[in-house]
């Protein structure tokens, strides 16, 4: 298990479109970490996320989800979790101790980033409004196991990945 005291560990955490896998590369490459994006890891063990969830359920995908943060964990480095992984309780525990960033984003900002996207959860005729109401039921677990929080809205994301290795750092 990676000590929460290690300086090149990051976990980030936040809504769909929020830019995790976009800033986690910056910060990794940054501080001279691996990144781990941990719905890659499913995608690539398992298939297919929208698969996943219609197969088997949402609750088969958690599991496979907190499996995938553990092992993320485990081996440190900067570190994306998928939006609903906080909806877990389990993987909130794994997360308690760590060095956890929200990134948090504007409706405005997210309905740019969603146009054309196969995220499951907001399948049907209004995704932005979907989105609001996942992010809502969401956001206390957010701020749950977040350290700090940055917005991703309308900021370039290389400044947002500079100051959480800046904030990082201070915290050795």
């Amino acid at each position: 298990m990676t000590n929460a005291a290690d300086p090149l560990s990051v976990i980030l955490v936040g809504p769909m479109a929020s830019g995790k896998t976009s800033v986690g590369r910056r910060v990794a490459r940054r501080l001279g970490v691996g990144f781990i994006d941990t719905d890659k890891r499913i995608v690539a063990a398992h298939g297919p996320i929208p698969a996943l969830f219609a197969e088997h359920g949402e609750a088969h995908f958690r599991d496979l989800e907190r499996a995938a943060v553990a092992q993320a964990l485990s081996e440190g480095g900067v570190i994306s979790l998928g939006g609903g992984a906080v909806t877990d309780a389990d993987t909130r525990h794994l997360l308690h101790g760590h060095p956890v960033v929200f990134l948090t984003v504007s409706e405005d900002a997210v309905a740019d980033r969603l146009r054309g996207g196969t995220r499951p959860l907001l399948a049907g005729d209004d995704p932005v409004e979907r989105w609001k109401r996942i992010f809502a039921e969401r956001r206390e677990w957010y701020e749950e196991v977040a350290s700090i929080s940055f917005d991703t809205s309308r900021r370039p994301m290389q400044r947002i990945a500079d100051e959480i290795v800046a904030w990082r750092r201070e915290q050795r």
